[in-house]
């Protein structure tokens, strides 16, 4: 057990990333419990995945029987013949997971968490106890890590075991963001619209960062009161997060466009409004919203020109379009009327030379006739 302060910050600033995966296991876990138990028991299961000192990885799970007595905490049952017995299955599995810790369903530590923590000892040297709110009634990561340290306490007396908060992360790699995006699609309503999406999510994310503020001015105002002992490395984190803020100082920023005695006045108001910080802030908002907003407008107004444009260039199209198949069809019409009309004048042409040259059949055989007559008349004399 780490018993110097190094050794448990050492514990604390380790990186600690959970993946999707494993909090899908423990929400089934523990609806699957809930159907045959009461909806207050709490599921426990423990964490596989990778430990190299610096970086946890939380990348597997398994559920384990647990059992315990709400009026005492210090009766409880686990199977660790279940866990090793599992555990040798996992590995045949992915020999790289390996047992790193435990997990419950929380909300919060309970008592028996300490003893629970020793009996997985067993099998890794620091377990990392995972809680997972599978009940979240606030927005944010719904996981909190823990590793367990001994307390050295500054009047000499024993030591005490307790456990100490470290930071931790949902992370998950490309195939298992694909993975739980196809297992999430089902509950996800389709005609919600890409811009509802975006607000929803920036509106819990503004709600998580309200909840955090509000317990750092808690810790803060515990810390003046005397209640909590002064933490110099969460001093020192805070004061990192201060640094990060952009300087929002615009007091020297005035309206130009106005001159004499009204740009004065604007000049010398505007400079005593944005004296104050909140002033400041708010005059440093409105000013980046604005920027925000005249791009939005004119990437609208290009959009809507667009728009305009193409709409335009269909209806002159169809409008040529609908000229060519009208000028077609009259093309059509008349050569059909000229057809029409030159079929009986040629009808009536070839009539005429036919009787032409029946009259001239008619003439030769008379006058063949006639002549056979003379020949006779000539012979008789």
């Amino acid at each position: 057990m780490p018993s110097t302060t190094a050794e448990t910050l050492s514990l604390v600033t380790r990186n600690v990333s959970v993946a999707p995966l494993v909090l899908l296991s423990a929400v089934d876990h523990f609806n699957r419990s809930s159907a045959t138990k009461t909806r207050n028991k709490r599921v426990v299961g423990v964490l596989l995945g990778q430990n190299d000192g610096k970086n946890v990885r939380v990348s597997n799970s398994f559920a384990v029987p647990f059992e315990e007595d709400d009026k005492d905490p210090s009766v409880w049952y686990l199977d660790h013949n279940y866990i090793e017995a599992m555990n040798d299955m996992f590995k045949k599995i992915n020999a790289r997971e390996k047992l790193i810790g435990w997990y419950h369903s929380g909300p919060k530590l309970r008592a028996s968490d300490l003893e629970i923590n020793e009996l997985f000892k067993r099998y890794t040297p620091n377990p990392l106890l995972v809680i997972i709110d599978v009940q979240p009634k606030e927005s944010g990561v719904p996981t909190d890590a823990y590793f367990a340290v001994e307390e050295i306490k500054d009047d000499g007396t024993t030591t005490a075991k307790t456990f100490v908060h470290t930071p931790s992360i949902i992370e998950a790699e490309e195939a298992e963001e694909i993975g739980v995006e196809h297992l999430l699609r089902d509950i996800r309503d389709v005609a919600v619209g890409t811009l509802s999406t975006r607000v929803t999510s920036q509106l819990q994310s503004l709600q998580g960062l309200h909840h955090r503020l509000g317990d750092i001015q808690t810790y803060l105002k515990k810390v003046l009161d005397g209640q909590l002992p002064v933490n110099h490395a969460i001093l020192g984190n805070l004061q990192d997060v201060f640094n990060l803020l952009p300087n929002l100082s615009t007091t020297a920023a005035a309206p130009s466009s106005r001159t004499g005695a009204g740009a004065a006045a604007s000049t010398s108001t505007s400079t005593t409004t944005l004296g104050g910080g909140e002033g400041d802030l708010a005059y440093a908002m409105s000013v980046k919203t604005n920027d925000q907003l005249m791009a939005i407008y004119l990437s609208s107004l290009i959009r809507a020109i667009t728009a305009f444009h193409d709409l335009i260039e269909n209806k002159i199209q169809n409008r040529q379009q609908q000229e060519e198949k009208d000028a077609a069809k009259k093309d059509a019409a008349a050569a059909a009327a000229n057809g029409e009309s030159s079929g009986p004048n040629g009808a009536a042409a070839s009539g005429s030379n036919k009787d032409g040259k029946d009259g001239e059949k008619k003439d030769d055989k008379a006058n063949g006739v006639n002549g056979d007559a003379k020949e006779g008349d000539k012979e008789k004399k």
